[in-house]
């Protein structure tokens, strides 16, 4: 398969991007792909975590070297200091393995460990958000009972959206 844009060399990047029900398949050869911004596996440098860490003078990376004894991950037995090496966990059970490990790493880069959404917000602010994105949900269930002629669950669901507001 050649490349979508140079037209010239064998496609080796597949980018799929799904838009509102919309597929739009992409197909890149290694330097098309890099020019767009787009990092593949032979292109991505092992930086370890550490050392991004401590470059940006939080001196985090130097704490997360401190205990090398943890277990490792009963899955695919990645450890702590694999994740410190290579800045990636080996797979998702690590985020279980390590989660007091990551808490405190994200808590010291973050000041918090608990993701509100893509803006920031502070705790209250974070309240007021979830409680307007449970509103909207249930409006959206709401509307798709009536539309599917589900009365009972429509009547359950205005009850329930009168009790949020």
């Amino acid at each position: 398969m050649q490349c979508d844009s140079c037209h010239e060399r064998e496609a080796a990047v597949h980018l799929t991007q799904i838009v509102d029900n919309s597929v739009t398949t992409l197909h890149l050869c290694p330097q098309c792909a890099a020019e767009k911004g787009v990092q593949t596996g032979a292109n991505v440098a092992k930086f370890p975590l550490s050392d991004f860490l401590a470059s940006m003078g939080k001196g985090v990376g130097a704490q997360l070297t401190g205990d090398d004894t943890s277990e490792p991950c009963d899955f695919c037995g990645a450890t702590l200091a694999d994740f410190r090496d290579t800045g990636r966990l080996g797979c998702p059970h690590c985020y279980e393995t390590f989660e007091t490990h990551l808490r405190d790493l994200l808590r010291r880069l973050h000041g918090s460990s608990h993701h509100v959404g893509e803006i920031y917000l502070s705790s209250d602010g974070a309240e007021a958000m979830t409680h307007e994105r449970d509103v909207g949900e249930m409006r959206r269930r709401l509307k798709a009972a009536i539309e599917t002629e589900d009365f009972e669950l429509a009547a359950e669901l205005r009850d329930q959206l009168r009790a949020l507001e």
